[in-house]
């Protein structure tokens, strides 16, 4: 099983658990293949030569080398790219539109996994700088792991982020910058 394979497995772990203890709740979907929507919105964006890298819990996880769930799969599209022909490609490609933000547009996959699109002219130097990593059977582009680190600094040090978010993004930084836990330590 490859790393990414693992993250999309942890991943529906903790949907399932999520789904359990909320009894279900409205946006937790048992089917959701992260894999399989990671591989789709991939195969559709570089179809239609729209700049991308793959960000979030996924890149994390893939960059740090430690399996990590996601609840959601997030990327990062060129700011210059035009939001209403993103949409409508991504829409016919069987993806559907669930909101759309100053940065960032929302979709499901076909199996109901959540797509989070950012359209940031931060990120955009970022997409340009990401590499080609293994997934699979394919290669994903993802942004570098200096790259995912600011990212990650910079939505932890947003006054507006969510605690719970805050921390988890710090979490993240210390992941990627090799705090990887050793199941012989002790506390």
């Amino acid at each position: 099983m490859s790393l990414v394979e693992t993250i999309a497995a942890l991943s529906a772990r903790e949907r399932a658990l999520i789904a359990a203890v909320r009894a279900g709740g409205p946006d937790m979907v048992d089917s959701a293949d992260q894999l399989q929507a990671l591989f789709d919105i991939c195969q559709v964006l570089s179809a239609h030569a729209l700049p991308h890298a793959v960000i979030g819990g996924v890149a994390v996880g893939i960059r740090s080398g430690v399996p990590c769930a996601a609840l959601d799969t997030n990327l990062a599209v060129h700011s210059t790219a035009d939001r209403t022909h993103l949409t409508g490609v991504l829409v016919a490609a069987g993806f559907s539109l669930r909101g759309e933000y100053a940065h960032s547009i929302n979709f499901r996959h076909v199996s109901g996994e959540p797509v989070q699109i950012v359209l940031d002219p931060g990120l955009d130097a970022m997409i340009e700088r990401a590499e080609a990593m293994p997934a699979g059977d394919a290669h994903i582009p993802v942004v570098t792991t200096a790259d995912l680190i600011a990212m990650k600094e910079r939505a932890a040090g947003d006054p507006a982020r969510r605690p719970s978010k805050a921390l988890r993004d710090r979490a993240d930084v210390a992941l990627l910058r090799g705090d990887v836990g050793d199941p012989d330590e002790g506390w």
